[in-house]
């Protein structure tokens, strides 16, 4: 059976459980950013943090945090989880581009490629903006977004296979399936995931359709956008090791320092 969903860019994460097996398991990105959260004092702030995944290890690390996402049911599953663990974190709805937290920080962060999230030249101003009111000056921004590569920007628009897991509840196998098309006037990806939940006898017993739009950058483009609204870059590196950036790479991994 298919479950098709209504078009917005929220059904990524509509399911907010379905999230968490996904991609829970996944934690370069918290390596590195608890490596700069080491060398900062005082609150800290993850933007777009969906469930807590990288804002819950870092508490549990004993620093404080301030957990901000403008999906509602995300929030609400990173609540449940952290409400009876005793964690400094406070869990805020708001749009990451309008931000008004009221606080000021030495670091701010914003993973899972979330800074593709946002479309249009106004939005990536506006969070961009809104990270630089909340930081102190000389603060660190780091964020990361995949790496405008051929292979990425021209991938046919048929249906790909991308990976295989086993869910730890039904023990179903699920396949998941990639379409995507490019926008290269806007450098918009629109991604069709296709997810087929399979029996113990590879019988497909449930198959569920998400639509997701992710916008690209090129490094140059990048550069202007960062510097334009108070930040000099102070590093760029090809994954969350910090292996130095280079033509042939899957991300880019950007530190910022607020500079006025």
């Amino acid at each position: 059976m298919i479950k098709k969903i209504k078009l917005d860019n929220f059904e990524e994460y509509d399911d907010p459980i379905l999230y968490d097996k996904e991609n829970n398991t996944y934690i370069e990105d918290i390596h590195f950013i608890e490596k700069w959260a080491s060398k900062q004092e005082g609150i800290i702030i993850d933007l777009a943090c969906g469930t807590g995944r990288a804002t819950i290890p870092l508490a549990r690390k004993g620093y404080r945090l301030i957990g901000v996402d403008l999906h509602k049911g995300m929030l609400n599953e990173a609540k449940r989880k952290t409400s009876n663990l005793g964690l400094q974190i406070k869990w805020i709805e708001q749009d990451c581009s309008r931000l008004n937290l009221n606080v000021k920080s030495n670091l701010i962060y914003t993973v899972g490629n979330s800074f593709q999230h946002f479309l249009t030249n106004e939005a990536q101003d506006g969070l961009l903006m809104s990270v630089n009111r909340h930081l102190e000056t000389d603060g660190i921004f780091i964020f990361g977004t995949r790496f405008p590569s051929a292979e990425e920007l021209f991938s046919p628009n048929t249906e790909e296979y991308w990976k295989s897991y086993v869910d730890d509840d039904t023990k179903n196998i699920v396949d998941v399936y990639t379409i995507s098309s490019y926008d290269f006037l806007k450098q918009i990806q629109h991604n069709i995931t296709i997810r087929r939940m399979k029996d113990s006898v590879g019988k497909v017993v449930k198959e569920l359709q998400t639509n997701i739009s992710l916008r690209y950058v090129f490094p140059k483009e990048m550069e202007r956008i960062i510097q334009v609204n108070g930040f000099e870059i102070v590093s760029v590196y090809k994954d969350w090791n910090g292996t130095p950036i280079s033509d042939e790479c899957d991300q880019m991994i950007y530190v910022c320092k607020k500079i006025k």
